[in-house]
């Protein structure tokens, strides 16, 4: 079988590490991939959201499985592109997508199926936002709506600070169109970690 994984980060890279042990795999291609991806895959240097170029792509190398890693093609609704086209990819729908790709969707997602998450928030009006700030107990961590490249999160520990974040997310734009919206959550201090794991729906590998 040939394969295509979207994404040029370490993620992909190892995705395509332990692809390459399977013999039921033929060739690995990547787009956009990067110096170390190319010593594993054919790399090609294109947009992961060109969705007709992909297309085209898979049909001319045969591809039998689509894998994406990022989150923006994803929310841009790739898996339901190439699924209508008949091709099998492993990643979610733009629906499901949007647990990574708005934070007030996956808190209101959270608080609706009582899943333990911080106290929160969410604005749309700088005025608003900084009315909520004033009676804000501190830290206060305030974020981005959308993806903003893991700089959309903004820990703050005074009322100035506050100020600034809203000013630099919703005023300023920053972060562009992510921070049409802002989350205010309540800070939990502790260890932060990130578990990426495969399911089928009964196992987690």
């Amino acid at each position: 079988m040939n394969i295509l994984v979207i994404g040029g980060g370490g993620r992909e890279h190892a995705i395509i590490w332990k692809l390459k042990q399977s013999p039921m795999v033929k060739e690995i291609h990547c787009i956009p991939g990067n110096a170390g991806i190319s010593q594993l895959a054919k790399c090609v240097d294109k947009p992961v959201d060109d969705f007709p170029y992909i297309e085209k792509y898979c049909k001319n190398h045969d591809i039998g499985l689509i894998i994406v890693g990022p989150e923006a093609p994803l929310i841009k609704g790739f898996t339901n592109y190439f699924e209508m086209k008949n091709y099998q990819v492993f990643g979610p729908s733009m629906q499901a997508a949007q647990l990574e790709g708005s934070k007030a969707f996956s808190k209101n997602f959270m608080k609706k199926y009582n899943i333990p998450t911080a106290a929160f928030e969410i604005f749309n009006q700088p005025k608003q936002a900084l009315d909520y700030i004033k009676k804000s107990k501190y830290p206060l961590v305030i974020k981005a709506d959308g993806l903003a490249a893991g700089k959309g999160v903004i820990i703050c520990n005074d009322l100035a600070e506050a100020e600034k974040a809203v000013d630099i997310i919703m005023l300023k734009k920053n972060f562009g169109p992510a921070g049409d919206k802002i989350i205010m959550e309540e800070f939990l201090p502790g260890m932060e970690a990130s578990i990426i794991c495969f399911i089928d729906g009964n196992t987690i590998e």
